[in-house]
């Protein structure tokens, strides 16, 4: 198979990413596949036909992290763009981020991840830390979400 753009109008493919904040952390997983491979970003990926986005988000933090959740609300969504080596497009990412509330587990890395961990937000920053695309806004976005829920 080359590696050209298509030449026909392919579907985007709807995917999910879990955001976990607990105590001031955000649960992250170095990513082993492409797009991302060697990334920091949130356990995620394509959802299942006939499986909600609170389901799939919920189900593939569980396999990339050994840590159940529970979804909550969607926080935003992300077209991320995987470039063909003659400068069109190869593939089409949406990804949904699902805001999920952690119950229970240790991070340990799972199905496609090499590592799964805790990292305060703080220290979020994609010059210190090689990750995904907005990680750290959408961490931060998370976290306020957090306390204004706990607010109410």
């Amino acid at each position: 198979m080359t590696d050209q753009a298509f030449s026909y109008a392919p579907s985007p493919v709807p995917a999910v990413i879990a955001v976990v904040i607990h105590e001031g952390q955000a649960l992250l997983v170095r990513r082993a596949n492409p797009p991302d491979a060697g990334l920091w970003g949130f356990p995620g990926g394509k959802i299942d036909f006939g499986e909600t986005v609170a389901k799939a988000a919920v189900r593939e933090l569980l396999e990339e992290t050994s840590v159940t959740g529970e979804a909550q609300e969607i926080i935003t969504t992300l077209d991320i763009f995987v470039p063909s080596g003659d400068g069109g497009i190869r593939q089409h990412y949406i990804l949904i981020a699902v805001r999920c509330r952690w119950l229970s587990g240790t991070p340990l890395a799972g199905d496609d991840a090499l590592e799964a961990c805790w990292f305060p937000i703080a220290e979020l920053d994609p010059a210190t830390l090689p990750m995904s695309a907005d990680v750290d806004v959408i961490a931060r976005r998370a976290e306020a979400m957090n306390r204004q829920a706990s607010r109410a």
